[in-house]
């Protein structure tokens, strides 16, 4: 599927997760359609579909959640459909999640030098950006009712048995990257986290499409 408002780089990025999806397996397929499901009966009572992807820190796995569901939404042509993240705590945007999510083909402008700094995404010059840092999920700048809450770390999800305000939720765990930092393999293992949780929210996209 051409997208040409894509930066090039994330445009053939994109253009090969969908040979990819029969690498998640049956399980992990019916986890992911529940959300396809969730966003689905969404856009069909009118609404859009605002998501909150979450996870201790709001460093890592939420980021790259929030910033692929975006991206997935623009491929497949999914207007009604609104991203964010947040966790458990503040902390900051983690430099080796920006550094994977920018080889994958965004573009993250670091807009200041404080310890917690705002960064500017971009997909391409049609789409709006996102200004992206940590932050909690009950922050001013997510939706505070009518959202799904997306899990995607154990911690998080147990920390939370009820996350205020949202009308669905939904636990998909990622493995954290942070275990490899410091290792020969932490590139390596920013790198495969960043493709997985691209592979899998194109795949629920695709599916609330249907």
């Amino acid at each position: 599927m051409n997208q040409p408002g894509f930066h090039i780089k994330l445009e053939t990025y994109c253009a090969t997760l969908e040979a990819e999806f029969d690498q998640i397996s049956d399980d992990r397929k019916t986890q992911l359609r529940e959300v396809g499901n969730y966003i689905r009966k969404k856009i069909q009572a009118g609404e859009t579909a605002q998501l909150t992807v979450i996870c201790t820190h709001n460093s890592r796995r939420s980021h790259m959640g929030q910033l692929w569901l975006k991206a997935a939404a623009a491929f497949y042509n999914i207007d009604q459909v609104a991203t964010f993240s947040g966790g458990t705590e503040a902390t900051a945007f983690n430099p080796r999640a920006v550094a994977a999510m920018q080889k994958a083909g965004f573009e993250l402008k670091k807009l200041d030098a404080t310890d917690n700094p705002k960064y500017e995404a971009s997909m391409g010059p049609t789409f709006e950006k996102l200004t992206l840092f940590s932050k909690k999920y009950s922050h001013a700048v997510n939706p505070s009712s009518n959202f799904a809450a997306i899990m995607v770390c154990t911690e998080a999800d147990a920390a939370c048995p009820l996350v205020t305000g949202a009308d669905g939720r939904f636990a998909i765990p990622y493995e954290d990257p942070k275990n490899f930092d410091g290792t020969e393999t932490e590139t390596q293992a920013y790198d495969e986290r960043c493709r997985q949780i691209a592979r899998e929210m194109f795949f629920l996209i695709k599916e609330a499409g249907k």
